[in-house]
């Protein structure tokens, strides 16, 4: 399933709990909206995200620092969060991994939907 928001739309105000996390998008509507408040609170973030850096979210997905191994794997939710901060469309499919390299470090995240492959230990 495609989940797909213009950023022209306006952030929905006033939605319920179960209307956010449990309907059809799974949630990923509301981490692009958060992504999209939090690149009006941070700046200097959002710039960053921009430039491709995959920084520190919520979610896991982001490159604090690099490390021994160079994949790592994150959450959509990360990835909806992330497309809000840069200013794009939400634009995921459920059923695809998505495969981004931090411009900062060159560490390699994999955004999935199998949380077996991002959970901890």
């Amino acid at each position: 399933m495609k989940i797909n928001r213009s950023i022209t739309e306006q952030i929905r105000k006033d939605v319920k709990w179960k209307q956010k996390w449990d309907d059809a998008d799974q949630g990923l509507i509301a981490c692009w909206e958060r992504g999209r408040e939090k690149s009006v609170e941070d700046h200097e973030l959002a710039l960053h995200a921009r430039d491709g850096q995959l920084v520190v979210l919520p979610w896991k997905g982001g490159v604090e620092k690099e490390l021994k191994n160079k994949k790592k794997f994150g959450t959509l939710y990360y990835l909806a969060m992330w497309q809000g901060l840069r200013g794009e469309d939400l634009n995921i499919d459920l059923g695809y991994e998505y495969i981004l390299t931090c411009s900062k470090n060159n560490m390699t995240v994999v955004f999935t939907n199998d949380e077996d492959k991002y959970a901890e230990p």
